[in-house]
């Protein structure tokens, strides 16, 4: 591998170094785990221990849907500058960016597709999948198109 191709773990460490840091910036402290996963065109960094002390005490409470709610405004707010990050460390445009927040276990997770690249090859070397509706299947389900479940493709 030379100099100026970079391993996809050290491309998911800076990812996952800089969404800390933003979570930090935006809402005064930061997750204390944080795992990038990057497969094919997609982008997942699962976050844990995010809450604050007073969104934890607002689940105690029996609020955790104040939480969620709060904690989509965040998201919201905070996508632009996490997009950015995908994009930079990727070198690839974010097509579509989903997030959500589980409360028992604390964990968070931002969710990217990434456009394919001009090669109609992905980061690992897996396929593309087809944005018509007739790509291939996750973990084995039936694939959008009806055609039964895809082969898995290695790297």
């Amino acid at each position: 591998m030379t100099d100026s191709v970079r391993s996809l773990g050290s491309v998911g460490a800076e990812i996952s170094r800089t969404a800390v840091q933003l979570f930090h910036e935006y809402t005064g402290r930061g997750p204390t785990q944080a795992r990038t996963t990057i497969n094919g065109d997609l982008v997942i960094i699962v976050l844990g221990s995010t809450l604050l002390k007073a969104e934890q005490s607002l689940i105690q409470a029996g609020d955790g849907d104040t939480v969620r709610e709060m904690r989509r405004k965040f998201q919201d707010v905070m996508r632009g500058d996490l997009t950015d990050v995908v994009e930079k460390e990727t070198g690839r445009k974010v097509i579509a960016f989903m997030s959500d927040n589980h409360m028992d276990p604390d964990i968070a997770c931002e969710v990217f597709i990434l456009e394919p690249d001009a090669t109609g090859g992905a980061m690992d070397g897996t396929t593309d999948w087809a944005m018509d509706g007739a790509g291939p299947s996750v973990d084995g389900a039936p694939s959008m198109d009806g055609a039964g479940p895809s082969e898995e493709a290695s790297a």
